[in-house]
């Protein structure tokens, strides 16, 4: 990296240092002079956080194969770095060439998080360029945003030129070779984002008029200039054939994940209501693992990590486990690499199996029951019963295991305190167990009940419904500390504050744009870390933009509402998530995708016709 010379005196004096120079191995530099399209692939989260996505690692080379093209990678700098560079004047800069990331043409935002949504503020500010799109009148730079959060992308509509809906390998590449023809025919910045709107999965806010209600619901979206009436999402067909980054940046500081990711499938077969990943991944398209098996033993041969962890969103449930674990372990037990899998699930659990990917480093058990009693783990369609978890501690405990965490949600549709008196006797039961299995009470246990609170997501049966008070929430979290039973059951919660300003950006409208600015202006960006999250700031933006958060979060959405994401199509349909909600509140379980196929329509996106659940 070209250093900017300010930088020398900055970086002692900044922590981790390490997260501003670039200069690892893998990295990719290009000539400029054989550089049409400069591309800035920018995470609105720090370095270690960034770093460890694997979507951000695909894209980045995804894109850097493409012939004059050159991505480069930048992060949010932490407070003290990102004071150091206002103050010297060093603007945001791209960490492959040092170069000003405003002299870029494409700036790609990966938004995985609605509490990063003020990162991408920061950032431009940061790198000195107009925070809203009417403010850009040039076609360098595009400024656009893809990710989960994307699926609603209208509380940013007022500072991204576009929204990328859905995967974006094949997206992004057809993105970058457009504005390679706009730039070469000397188009305008409304050419370029009228003809982008043409490519399936672009949405262009610019080009969609939003109208409201007196009471503030949204009374319609209009499209204009051509522009879809509805955005449906991209996909990858076949996964086996798609690009995946076997040589890889090794990062030169700590990550958070800091090792090989081996991605077995996206989608998944269960319907948790309350899940929006469950829903926007959809449908189901799996790897063969015979591609995983050569990918994850190339990927660890290039990078010497010494753990190797398998993705999903429930790794427990990828058809061909056993012998994709047989086919990497058979390479990484004679080498001491580790094989780690998360995302398990308490009613398909295999001792047999996490015995032998374990014999290099044994790891602790994580089980997700979501609920703490049955009836509401039907409500959310949790698929997954008090006797199966308790079975698959038994067995984790027998052969040897001490350590378990319990992952839960407070809040959720219909929960009486009754349900969250339920989640600490079923932890209480947990230890119960341990004490009956385990061949050694003199190792102790460790069991570690986490609570999250309830968040309506877009594209969810549960995006209708509201979340309990911030003074609801509290009373629950103090009701379920004082029900523990034993010191060995440790609790630890989410802070309501957060989850309430999370919630109202998440199902928010693009009126938000004006809160957004108005927080960054007072507090600035990673609004994401305890450090800097000022809760009185966001109600005072709030205040300031003539809005209510409370009709955000706290509100009942009417079944035939005209919904801020509305014009999005992720391929689900919406009759499927009004089914699913009317099931949720009589209390009725729905098969998972393997047992029976609901029609939830997103097969249609498939050029089958049929997934591979």
């Amino acid at each position: 990296m070209r250093m900017h010379p300010s930088l020398e005196a900055i970086l002692p004096k900044v922590q981790k240092p390490a997260r501003y120079t670039g200069g690892e191995f893998g990295e990719i530099i290009k000539s400029k002079e054989e550089t049409e399209v400069r591309f800035a692939l920018c995470f609105p989260d720090t370095y270690e956080i960034g770093m460890s996505n694997l979507g951000l690692r695909i894209l980045y080379g995804v894109l850097n194969k493409l012939p004059g093209v050159w991505c480069e990678r930048v992060f949010e700098p932490w407070r003290d770095m990102a004071e150091a560079m206002r103050a010297a004047k060093v603007p945001l800069y791209a960490l492959e060439s040092g170069d000003p990331i405003r002299d870029f043409d494409l700036i790609g935002f990966s938004v995985g998080y609605e509490m990063s949504f003020t990162g991408i503020l920061d950032m431009l500010s940061l790198a000195g360029i107009p925070l809203r799109s009417e403010d850009r009148k040039d076609l360098q730079p595009i400024v656009f945003a893809g990710g989960a959060c994307m699926f609603n992308p209208e509380p940013i509509a007022d500072f991204i030129d576009l929204a990328a809906i859905g995967e974006g390998e094949e997206l992004d590449a057809e993105l970058t070779e457009l504005y390679r023809r706009a730039k070469r025919e000397g188009w305008t910045k409304g050419e370029f984002l009228s003809a982008a709107a043409q490519i399936e999965g672009v949405y262009v806010p610019s080009l969609y008029d939003v109208t409201y209600q007196p009471d503030g619901r949204i009374a319609s979206v209009t499209p204009k200039e051509g522009a879809p009436a509805y955005v449906r999402k991209r996909i990858l067909q076949d996964l086996d054939r798609a690009d995946f980054p076997v040589r890889t940046i090794i990062p030169s500081t700590e990550i958070v994940h800091d090792r090989t990711m081996l991605e077995l499938f996206r989608g998944c077969i269960r319907g948790c209501r309350f899940c929006q990943a469950g829903y926007i991944y959809r449908p189901v398209r799996a790897k063969r693992a015979e591609t995983l098996i050569r990918q994850g033993i190339e990927s660890l041969r290039c990078s010497g990590y010494e753990e190797i962890s398998l993705t999903s969103l429930s790794t427990s449930d990828y058809k061909e486990l056993g012998a994709l674990c047989d086919g990497l372990l058979d390479w990484c037990e004679p080498r001491s690499v580790s094989l780690s899998l998360p995302s398990l699930r308490a009613d398909n659990f295999s001792l047999e199996l996490m015995q032998r990917v374990q014999k290099v480093r044994r790891s602790g058990l994580t089980f997700a029951p979501e609920a703490g009693t049955q009836r509401l783990r039907d409500v959310i369609n949790k698929n997954v019963t008090e006797e199966d978890l308790l079975n698959a501690c038994r067995t984790a405990f027998s052969g040897g295991w001490s350590s378990v965490k319990l992952y839960f949600m407070l809040g959720l549709p219909t929960e009486t305190d009754e349900d969250v008196l339920g989640i600490a006797d079923l932890a209480y039961k947990v230890w119960q167990v341990w004490r009956e299995a385990t061949p050694n009470r003199s190792r102790g246990v460790r069991i570690t009940v986490s609570t999250s609170c309830f968040i309506p997501k877009p594209m969810t049966p549960f995006q209708w419904f509201p979340q309990d008070s911030r003074e609801e929430l509290i009373r629950k979290q103090k009701l379920l500390k004082d029900s523990m039973r034993s010191k060995a059951i440790s609790y630890s919660w989410h802070e309501p504050d957060v989850s309430y300003i999370e919630a109202a950006l998440a199902v928010g409208d693009r009126r938000l744009g004006k809160v957004l600015e108005r927080l960054f202006a007072s507090s600035g960006g990673l609004q994401a870390w305890e450090e800097y999250f000022d809760y009185a700031a966001w109600l005072q933006a709030f205040r300031e933009a003539g809005l209510d958060p409370d009709f955000y979060v706290r509100r009942l959405r009417g079944e035939e509402e005209l919904l801020p994401w509305d014009v999005i199509d992720d391929g689900v349909q919406k009759t499927h998530l009004l089914r699913e909600k009317h099931l949720s509140e009589r209390g009725v379980v729905s098969p998972d995708c393997r047992k029976q196929c609901l029609g939830c329509g997103a097969n249609r996106l498939l050029e089958g016709g049929k997934c591979d659940a």
